[in-house]
């Protein structure tokens, strides 16, 4: 990961930019450069991953031109060879130094073309203008919010903004802003007209090769690179896949609470099966609780799901950062959004299967993605999601959700059958019953923070805290615990997240006060 900084005021002040850049220099320990423009002022901290001599530190500067990117640019060796025919010199080995010279080609119009995980800010000299956008799926993070005098700022987290901004929002994924104003460029979950209506083999044939390519592209780094392994289906395929491609041991890791980790056992299965160079990462309720502020603040949410899978993935990334040189992880988010939840089993229907996963697709840069970018950037790691491919997206949105209601007899049959003659991983785990992340981590790890808030706060408490809040009004200890420790760090900033991240309480089945899977009727095997 990267972060990045750009404050579109001409008489910007640098020493308080600066300060405000070093709040995420964990982003990018590696190098910190500040560019004057004429209309503001471009800072970046750098995790050096692709091409990491200096000359790929930005911002990258072309024709008075300026950019910063937080982001890598998938299949950018093609383009890369593109512009060398065109006469372009290259400076350096990084991907994101061809982003200037596709702008000088194409203006806004590159945004639609890269198939990228990115964030960036580009200065326009001839026009003055500052331009920004984001990844369709938002899996690099950007941030903007407007200064008292009405000058607009962008950055890659939120932190980077408080105390200088009113109000400070997510930027939407898959638009650029310039001119004072936001164009969606691409819609991941568009409504349509019509679907893919393939039979189930050719659509599972499709779903395969796509979900490898997705994750072999995502192998190319300058630096070591490790996979978290859950033990879990989507997890495991992305390290099975890898493991086959890359011919040789990869480096998996896996957490597990000290007295009743679930997971361990089904990662270690996999690790077995693939052959890799596998870590287990043993943690306590103290662990836990006494990480638990500093989780919140890195995550910049209050939401009870997104917290709670944060502890486990914030602590086994701790480890990595500490005890070895992997500095790109690959992960498996993306996959319950587009094929189903254990709650997407109560969807009355095909049509409200799908419009759940359209409002899920959207929103998911204020969850899972938030929670996999935070976790792993706090560490000074760079995360990669094979899931979130945006061909691989685009493919599996339009396959017509009767295909993807679970009449199986188990949940995300299409993924499972995708991969049942390949082997690539043991087929007990590619039908195991799916478990919340959090859960399978251990039971006792919710449980061990639920005791916490009811020892924290009586019934009254809850009540009248709570009352403080008109938006998100957190409606058990727990989350008035969270709410409590994100106002202390972003006061009055509970609209950066649209509300908590639950199971559809309009459906039958649905209608519950825990957001985790085990309180539902049909999590039965699940996390076992």
């Amino acid at each position: 990961m990267c972060s990045i900084l750009v404050w579109c005021r001409p008489d910007a002040d640098p020493a308080l930019f600066e300060q405000l850049l070093s709040r995420t220099v964990s982003r990018g320990p590696d190098d910190q450069r500040i560019l004057p423009v004429r209309d503001g002022l471009m800072g970046f901290n750098r995790l050096s991953i692709m091409g990491p001599a200096p000359e790929g530190m930005q911002p990258f500067v072309l024709n008075g031109n300026a950019c910063v990117c937080n982001g890598e640019l998938y299949g950018f060796r093609p383009l890369r060879e593109y512009l060398v025919s065109l006469n372009y010199s290259f400076k350096s080995d990084s991907d994101c130094e061809l982003l200037l010279p596709l702008y000088d080609k194409l203006g806004t119009g590159m945004f639609p073309l890269l198939n990228a995980e990115f964030a960036l800010v580009l200065y326009d000299a001839a026009s003055g203008s500052f331009i920004a956008a984001r990844d369709p799926i938002g899996i690099r993070p950007l941030y903007y919010g407007y200064d008292r005098d009405g000058f607009i700022l962008f950055a890659s987290e939120a932190k980077n903004l408080t105390g200088v901004c009113k109000t400070i929002r997510p930027f939407p994924p898959g638009h650029y802003y310039k001119d004072g104003s936001f164009t969606c460029y691409k819609d991941p979950a568009p409504v349509r007209t019509s679907y893919i209506s393939d039979d189930t083999e050719t659509v599972c044939g499709n779903i395969r090769d796509l979900l490898i390519k997705g994750v072999l592209s995502r192998l190319d780094a300058d630096v070591p690179v490790g996979f978290l392994l859950s033990g879990g289906l989507d997890s495991s395929l992305v390290c099975g896949i890898a493991a086959r491609a890359m011919g040789r041991p990869i480096e998996t890791f896996a957490i597990g609470m000290e007295k009743d980790a679930i997971d361990l056992k089904y990662a270690r299965e996999v690790a077995d099966y693939i052959h890799s160079n596998h870590h287990e990462v043993i943690i306590t309720s103290e662990d836990v609780l006494s990480s638990l502020e500093n989780v919140i603040h890195a995550l910049g949410t209050y939401d009870i799901t997104t917290i709670r899978a944060s502890m486990g993935m914030y602590l086994v990334c701790r480890w990595i950062r500490e005890n070895t040189d992997v500095k790109v992880l690959l992960t498996g988010e993306i996959s319950d959004e587009l094929f189903g939840y254990k709650y997407t089993d109560f969807a009355p229907d095909a049509a409200a299967f799908q419009e759940e996963a359209r409002k899920r697709i959207r929103e998911i840069h204020m969850y899972d993605v938030l929670r996999a970018d935070r976790c792993i950037s706090v560490n000074s790691l760079e995360a990669r999601v094979p899931f979130g491919d945006l061909a691989f997206v685009d493919y599996v949105m339009g396959i017509d959700p009767e295909k993807k209601l679970n009449r199986y007899g188990i949940g995300k049959y299409l993924l499972r059958h995708a991969f049942e003659k390949d082997d690539f991983i043991p087929r007990s785990i590619l039908m195991r019953e799916k478990a919340a992340f959090s859960d399978a981590v251990g039971h006792s790890l919710r449980d061990d923070i639920i005791s916490y808030a009811e020892e924290k706060y009586s019934d009254k408490d809850l009540e009248e805290r709570s009352a403080r809040f008109a938006h998100a009004r957190p409606f058990t200890k727990e989350s008035l615990l969270y709410r409590e420790i994100f106002e202390k760090y972003y006061p009055g900033q509970s609209g950066m997240v649209v509300d908590f991240w639950m199971p559809n309480r309009n459906w039958e089945g649905c209608d519950v006060t825990d957001p985790s899977a085990r309180v539902l009727s049909n999590y039965g095997a699940s996390g076992q």
